[in-house]
């Protein structure tokens, strides 16, 4: 089972102190135990990709990262440029502003326009903070992120107040049904953990422990 757990895993190392030598290490481990990508903040993206070409390996970074407070053009521009430097999966977080002020069109506006700078070129995930959200936003950014065309939704950034749950994973997967992908971060740090996201519905695990997981260890990190 760990060996399939480990193609749905995106080895992440989002911390703002990351160093050179850590990036390394980590496209090192994704291709030791082939991990489905490392997710990286957009400065690393031309090193991860350096290092992980000729794997299967993908370069996965994030946008509007962490807060989503950024305008839908500045979106659209970060995208295009880590998909030069050589991303082909962008996890965005959306206007958690708008959403929360009721301020829809706003929302679809922004995920809109990263989808748009990426498609044909790299997958989009949208990240929409579920411990922010109440359920009935939760449906809501889900059925943004459908109608757009996202190609996953994600729970979270790792970076707030709280990560994934079966629970909030159960009700994305009902939300978006059997075609889109659900990403669950934040708060995986072992197999009982990852077995659980993957039987509510998770098709894509964000953690940064994801060497302790496949094995068999349990990790203290929270994303």
């Amino acid at each position: 089972m760990t060996k399939e757990i480990a193609k749905m895993i995106d080895h992440t190392l989002l911390k703002a102190e990351a160093t050179t030598e850590q990036i390394v290490t980590i496209c090192e481990e994704a291709r030791e135990y082939s991990f489905a990508s490392v997710c990286v903040n957009p400065t690393w993206v031309p090193l991860a990709s350096e290092k992980l070409q000729g794997s299967e390996v993908k370069v996965c970074t994030v946008i509007g990262f962490p807060l989503g407070a950024n305008t839908p053009e500045t979106k659209a521009f970060e995208t295009k440029n880590a998909i030069e430097n050589g991303a082909t999966e962008v996890d965005m977080v959306i206007n958690l502003s708008a959403l929360k002020s009721g301020d829809l069109n706003l929302v679809e506006r922004d995920i809109r326009a990263v989808v748009d700078a990426a498609k044909g070129k790299a997958l989009t995930k949208v990240i929409i903070e579920t411990c922010l959200l109440t359920d009935e936003e939760k449906v809501t950014a889900c059925e943004l992120a459908v109608k757009t065309g996202a190609d996953y939704v994600k729970t979270s950034t790792g970076f707030s107040t709280g990560g994934a749950t079966p629970e909030d994973v159960a009700l994305m997967r009902k939300t978006v049904g059997p075609d889109i992908g659900v990403k669950a971060s934040g708060g995986v740090r072992n197999v009982a953990d990852a077995e659980a996201v993957i039987k509510a519905g998770a098709t894509r695990i964000g953690a940064s422990s994801g060497v302790k997981i496949v094995q068999g260890l349990t990790s203290d990190s929270d994303y």
